[in-house]
């Protein structure tokens, strides 16, 4: 199915929706609410519907506002103000989003951090943020850490607190590719917009599935952006293919964030499991935060249908995002789609030629003129050029009708032989194996080429070398196939989809090395 010429796409429909709501927040910003107001308004308005739903436990509007109440008491107890950061360190549950709406509460910055981070890791995040307290972390991280329990315990007093706004919603980390942590500071202040709710395709009627890590910045702007809105929010505490088709099927979720590796896992079940589960509420399905292999897209636009699939690229930063649906992808096979909203994204040399279509080179973004950052680091410089334009470090190319195709990472590239090897494409062939798990490949010092490009593979039994080496000649060109594999058991990719490239290498240099 394709658009008629004449048919406005789904996409233009939402940025002029979303156009038309941000010209009204600019001609009246004093309608803005704080999000801990908005809390209050939705938990009056269904004190006993069920906000928040985790693993056989559930929040109503009027217990998560109330308790949020309590711990924003607890938190100003010792010692947090506006303008603080606190550091939350908790895994997925209710607890997670109380923290969060506590830290709003009295105008302060929540700053979340996977609660599985060693403890120089997660100290060293802390230390950037720099905030009195932190909440949930399991070790010392130089600064107070309370958990639920204790911040409720502060304060019985659950009443309204006074209407207040934060400088900044969040504070997410990032850099854990390289191994230096930064802040991402988000350049907007803490208010309900409801600009975000039309992006996402989110209303106060939808039932939002949740699988992802919410210290990760896509799940947590898409949990909170649901609940914002009013809609009920069912939390995983982490990604399991099965359970997610059972919460679906049990909550008629209409609403779900993905990444390609849980699609991926997903789609690998047997038939007969994917069948016994009703997964036709569904009614859009956003996938993010890492390149989704073709044909696992096609697969799943063929499952649900092409109204259902959605895709956004886009940094932390939110300098600037594309988006498409199912139909423009299937018109546009392999893009991440064209720019949502006013925004700019251009392909550059490495001499700062911008370059046009067809050809590749490190994408850069730029806001509109005349609106304002959208992001500052904490523990790291921009990339940027003069004009505006800034990198997150992604290569990439844009045809002639803007839409844009991604090759990999610049700091992931391996060059083998004066030649350019992208670690995403090579991943994606090795992906499209059936009895491949998950891949991550990286370059190793090689004395001929300069180096070599190794495959880190998680694959179910009965996959070898050979069949592997075999099924990539008939993908990939000779100088992009593994010259090395390796395989594992251990999972290579988080629950959001990322990898830590750098460590893998570092690690396999010093065995390479101690041998």
């Amino acid at each position: 199915m394709t658009h008629s010429g004449n048919a406005p796409r789904a996409v233009e429909v939402a940025m002029a929706r979303s156009a038309a709501r941000v010209a009204e927040i600019a001609a009246h910003p004093e309608k803005l609410l704080p999000l801990g107001t908005t809390l209050a308004r939705i938990a009056a308005a269904k004190p006993n519907t069920v906000a928040v739903w985790f693993e056989g436990e559930q929040l109503t509007w009027d217990a998560l506002h109330k308790r949020s109440n309590r711990i924003a008491r607890g938190l100003s107890a010792k010692g947090v103000k506006q303008g603080d950061f606190v550091t939350i360190a908790l895994p997925n549950g209710l607890g997670f989003i109380e923290a969060c709406y506590a830290v709003w509460k009295i105008g302060a910055i929540p700053q979340p951090v996977s609660s599985r981070l060693p403890q120089s890791e997660m100290r060293a995040i802390a230390d950037l943020a720099n905030g009195p307290v932190a909440i949930g972390a399991p070790f010392d991280i130089g600064r107070p850490s309370f958990d639920i329990a204790a911040l409720l315990a502060a304060s019985d007093d659950d009443s309204d607190l006074p209407d207040i706004i934060a400088p900044y919603w969040k504070a997410p980390t990032s850099g854990g590719s390289t191994g230096r942590p930064k802040l991402i500071v988000a350049g907007s202040p803490s208010v309900s917009t409801g600009a975000m709710a039309i992006v996402w395709r989110l209303s106060a009627d939808d039932i939002a599935l949740m699988p992802g890590p919410l210290y990760h910045n896509g799940p947590f702007i898409t949990a909170f952006t649901a609940l914002d809105e009013g809609a009920t929010l069912v939390l995983m505490p982490r990604f399991d293919a099965e359970k997610t088709l059972a919460l679906i099927d049990r909550f008629k979720a209409t609403w779900i964030y993905t990444v390609p590796t849980m699609m991926g896992r997903i789609w690998r079940l047997p038939d007969e499991v994917k069948a016994k589960y009703d997964v036709s509420s569904l009614k859009t399905l956003w996938h993010l935060a890492a390149p989704c292999p073709p044909w696992l897209k096609e697969a799943w636009i063929g499952w649900l249908g092409p109204d259902v699939i959605w895709e956004l690229y886009g940094g932390t930063e939110g300098v600037a995002s594309t988006v498409l649906d199912g139909h423009e992808w299937l018109e546009h096979r392999g893009s991440v789609g064209r720019v949502f909203g006013t925004s700019e994204i251009a392909a550059f040399a490495p001499d700062g030629t911008r370059l046009p279509p067809g050809e590749t080179g490190e994408v850069f973004m730029r806001r509109a003129e005349g609106t304002p950052p959208t992001y500052h680091y904490l523990g790291a410089e921009t990339r940027a050029m003069e004009g505006g334009w800034e990198s997150i470090g992604d290569i990439g190319w844009l045809d002639a009708e803007g839409y844009l195709y991604l090759a990999d990472r610049r700091t992931d590239m391996i060059l083998v032989g004066g030649a350019n090897v992208y670690p995403a494409e090579v991943e994606a062939a090795i992906d499209d194996h059936p009895l491949v798990q998950s891949s991550c490949v990286i370059g190793l010092p090689d004395e001929d080429l300069g180096n070599k490009v190794h495959a880190i593979v998680q694959a179910k039994p009965g996959l070898t070398e050979e069949a592997l080496l075999a099924h990539l000649a008939e993908h990939l060109v000779v100088y992009k196939r593994p010259r090395t594999i390796e395989f594992t058991n251990e999972a290579l990719r988080d629950d959001a989809g990322k990898v830590r490239r750098s460590q893998l290498r570092e690690e396999r240099i010093a065995a390479q090395k101690k041998a």
